[in-house]
Formats: structure tokens, sequence, C-alpha cells
């Protein structure tokens, strides 16, 4: 989970390209201001949906196991839909598997640190490959990024392998993503969002990561190694914007603990037409080609965008400064997990969670419409002792028939406060909705 943000300096050491499109959406204005100052506030109350099923819940402390829910995936059993499976991430927890019925199928550690002094393994997002060619066959696999050891790590999906579901075919070689040696390792500036990609024009399968704390993105390669296990290699990587210039023509960045860029976690990629939507936590939301090549594009702001803010070393938080306006209306920062509902017509939403007001907003998924606002909607409690979603940090949905459970389709989301508590104990879990009340929902 995203932690309260802390200070982060203006850092001016961009391309010419990128900041160019970063200040070219800004530049709408003092109309957009105002149009924010009005709806600030005084938006039409959003429409509610409640979860169906809800996972165990996982604790973040020594006697639970230092489990943190984060992500979630929709593995859909093609030959039976009821089957179907969820993965998500537990962080130092490792991977969690789940039935439809929200039940744990599997439970798989991460891996331990390589030396008394080093980071353990840390599962912070996860996504699916369909049919990677391996040196054993085709196969499904989930992605995860290990952000403890700066890695990607593999699991075939096998629905009834004894022993569960998931199996580790992670090439031991595999190299760290970002960092030069263990000591940078050491400092978790890692591998952190992950979203999967697979160009319809070559078969090529990739893996777009982001690092913690800097506003980079790179670009793997996903390769069979022998023995069918699985490697990668870096194909180019690309650095947004971390500051900005506001119509007032004063320069802004997202403020932060010292020496911190505004980072990137949550992604998707439409398989449609390979655009990549990056959600820069305190920034918004990005459009740029899965490749990484062309110039991105900001799609929405958060509404704290352009907020200054003074760094407290004493309680390290950040101090907000007065608002000028040029934020966007529709997510509050931290914009966090983000996910696709495609259809079949070639219409469907972008979906974002908007982690700062608990509620969750829905774009076309056309870019040609520009991906324009469509509703939004929050998870909130059901009857009897399902509880909403708070905080969440990822989200999947997957719009198929997923048998007598989900006809519908599925969307899982993260809970970072599962109620009812367990005194101070983190508690977090997943929420289980049905697609078609979602939809209903955003449509209404």
């Amino acid at each position: 989970m995203t932690r309260p943000r802390t200070a982060r300096p203006l850092v001016l050491a961009v391309t010419t390209a990128l900041a160019a499109a970063a200040l070219a959406v800004p530049a709408r204005a003092d109309a957009d201001a105002q149009a924010h100052a009005r709806h600030r506030g005084h938006a039409r109350p959003l429409p509610a949906v409640t979860p169906r099923a809800e996972t165990p819940v996982l604790h973040d402390d020594d006697a639970g196991g230092n489990a943190d829910a984060d992500d979630p995936a929709i593995w859909r059993n093609t030959a039976a839909p009821g089957r179907s499976l969820v993965i998500a991430t537990a962080k130092e927890g490792g991977l969690r598997v789940y039935d439809l019925d929200a039940r744990p199928v599997q439970s798989i550690a991460a891996p331990p640190a390589d030396a008394p002094d080093d980071a353990p393994g840390r599962f912070n997002n996860v996504d699916l490959v369909h049919g990677l060619r391996l040196s054993s066959g085709r196969a499904d696999l989930a992605v995860t990024s290990d952000r403890g050891h700066d890695r990607l790590r593999f699991y075939r999906i096998d629905r009834d392998r004894a022993g569960g579901p998931l199996t580790d075919v992670t090439d031991p070689a595999a190299p760290a993503v970002f960092s030069r040696d263990q000591a940078e390792i050491n400092d978790q500036r890692t591998a952190y969002g992950l979203a999967t990609w697979t160009d319809p024009a070559t078969g090529k399968s990739f893996a777009l990561v982001s690092r913690r704390e800097r506003t980079s993105i790179a670009l793997l390669e996903l390769l069979p190694a022998a023995g069918g296990r699985v490697t990668y290699r870096t194909v180019r990587t690309l650095d947004l914007p971390a500051t900005f210039r506001l119509p007032n023509g004063t320069s802004w960045a997202p403020c932060g603990e010292p020496g911190e860029l505004p980072q990137v976690e949550g992604m998707v990629v439409d398989p449609a037409d390979g655009t990549l939507y990056a959600g820069q936590e305190d920034v918004g939301i990005w459009r740029l080609r899965a490749d990484l090549t062309g110039t991105p594009k900001l799609l929405d702001k958060v509404r704290e965008y352009g907020v200054p803010g003074v760094y407290d070393e004493e309680t390290e938080e950040c101090v907000p400064g007065a608002d000028p306006g040029y934020g966007g209306t529709r997510i509050s920062s931290d914009v966090e997990g983000l996910t696709l509902v495609t259809e079949a017509d070639g219409d469907g939403y972008l979906l974002a969670s908007s982690q700062g007001d608990n509620t969750f907003a829905a774009y076309d998924r056309e870019v040609a419409d520009r991906n324009a606002y469509e509703g939004g909607f929050r998870v909130v409690p059901a009857s009897g002792t399902l509880d909403g979603s708070e905080e969440c940090d990822g989200a999947a949905a997957l719009n198929a028939p997923l048998g007598a459970k989900y006809p519908n389709g599925l969307l899982v989301v993260q809970d970072g406060h599962d109620a009812p508590g367990d005194g101070d104990r983190p508690a977090t879990d997943f929420k289980f909705v049905d697609l078609g009340t979602v939809l209903d929902a955003v449509e209404d």
C-alpha cells in the first residue's frame, strides 16, 4: 500500500519531448481551473456497488507473516470458467491464489534474502501472460515484480496440478531490472508496478515495469530459458517528468520525502492498440505506447496536481499550501490500480482507483474519444459481514462469464482497511464484485 506522501525536490532532468508533453496539458489553464473549483466538493454522489465475497484477512506484522494484500489478476479457465482463479500479491507474504468463492487455493512464499543484511523478497504487482512459448511448450504464466530482489518472477499456471496451480519457472540467472549491484537493490529503488503485453504483430511478449521512487518505466522482452524456465532482457526505458510547469508560470513537483521522485505503480496495456496507461501516483494517468516510443500524454490529473507542499521532518508528512486549482476533478492522489474492461464491440472502460477518496473512476477505453470520463463508483459494505474497499491499491477486471458465480464477469479490488479490524494490526484483503453491477453503475 502507498503510505502518506512525503517531500520531493524539483527535478528538471527530463527529456525535452516529455517535458513539452507534460506542459501541454496543464496549459488548458484558467478555464480548467475555474471548472475544477466549481466542481470540487459539489459533485453528485457516486453510485455504490457491493462485494459478493472477500478473501481471508492478511496482516502486515510478525504474527501475520508480514503479508499485505496489494495487487490481483484474474485467470480464466477456458475449459471450466467456474474454476477460474484470482492470483494476488501479498508483498513479503508472497503470492496468494483464490478460487471464485474467495477461498485460498495456494500460498507461495516470497524468496528469502540472499544474505542476512540483504532485502527479502517482496511481491508488489502481478499480471498474466497467455500462451507464452517455453522450451517445454506453451503456457499461461503469472508474472510478478519482486521489489525486494529487483527481479521478475514467473509462475506457470496449471489449474489441476497436485500441490497447487502455480509452479515457479523463473530462470535463476534472471537479471536485476534496474539495479547494478546488491547495494542498489538494498536501497529498494527497484521493480515496482507491472503490466504485461503481447505484440500481435510479432507475437512477442513483454513486461512494462516501473521503478520505485523514480519515474522510470522499463520495457522487458520475456524469453524462454532452458528447462521450461523464463527470463527477460531490457529493450528500452523511459522517464516520465518529475516536475511540471503550471499555467501561472511556476514549476511544481509533488511533495514527497527528500530524494524521492513521483513514482508510477498502477499500469495496464490495452491489447487492441498497444496503449499503455500508467498511473503516476501524485500526478495523474498517462497514456503512451506500450513499446515506449512516441510522446506520452497526460490523460487526467489528480485533484492535488499543482498544490505546493512542504515536508515536515518531525511528522514525516507534507504540509499542503493553497490549492491553485490546476488539478483534475475525478481522481484524488494516489491514483493506483488501473484495469481495463473490454467489450466485444471494441468499447469498454479504463478503471482507476482513486485512493485518496476511496472511489473508482471510469474512462472511455477508446483513444479516439480522448478517453473521456464516463462515471465512477464506490465499493461499499454489503449486508452481513462484508465491508467495502478503502485506500484501494490494486484492481483487476475480467469481462467474461466465470460460471454461475459471476456470469457477467468479475472485478477484484484490494481493501486497504479490512473491517472489523483486529486492534492495531494492519488488516487488508481483496473484495470480489460482480462486474455487471459495476457497468450498470458507470452507465446509469
